[in-house]
């Protein structure tokens, strides 16, 4: 929950720059790896994050450019890349410009639920962490790197010539 729409912004501008840095080691070839028959894709997983920004958004009253929420996932990871970027950019510029800290505590109907502007966006960072967190798994079993989120991942850590902690 925030309570300055500058934490909002900070936290934003930091987790989709992660969410960004995984969807870029995405390949077109790896958005149909499922974990098992009837799971999402990794391209599922990350078209979803993208169509999030504007389903979520929407709902508290923003105007975000966004591809819509129930839209068929593209088969080129270029496709989700930009869209992807295009909505997180779009949503930072909309709070930037149009929303005062006030605004944090109008109240919407949130999935059937009354929610704060504040805990809809909380609950937009930690729902794109979940989904990131997912598809981190389905890249390893891609064979796709994985870039550190909060800290280097195993790859990192060899190319810094390092043992990846146990």
């Amino acid at each position: 929950m925030y309570h300055k729409i500058q934490d909002f912004l900070t936290d934003w501008k930091a987790e989709s720059a992660i969410t960004q840095k995984i969807f870029n080691n995405l390949t077109d070839e790896s958005l149909s790896q499922k974990v098992y028959a009837e799971g999402r894709t990794l391209g599922f997983l990350a078209w979803h994050i993208t169509t999030s920004v504007g389903e979520i958004c929407s709902k508290t009253g923003m105007k975000i450019d966004c591809p819509e929420e129930n839209s068929d996932a593209p088969d080129s990871a270029k496709e989700i890349i930009s869209a992807y970027k295009k909505a997180s950019d779009s949503l930072y510029e909309f709070v930037e410009k149009n929303w005062k800290d006030e605004k944090l505590d109008e109240e919407n109907n949130m999935y059937g639920q009354i929610w704060k502007n504040s805990f809809s966006l909380g609950v937009l960072v930690t729902h794109q962490i979940h989904h990131r967190a997912q598809m981190t798994v389905l890249m390893r079993q891609a064979g796709l790197k994985v870039p550190g989120s909060y800290g280097p991942s195993k790859e990192e850590w060899a190319a810094m010539g390092m043992p990846s902690p146990k």
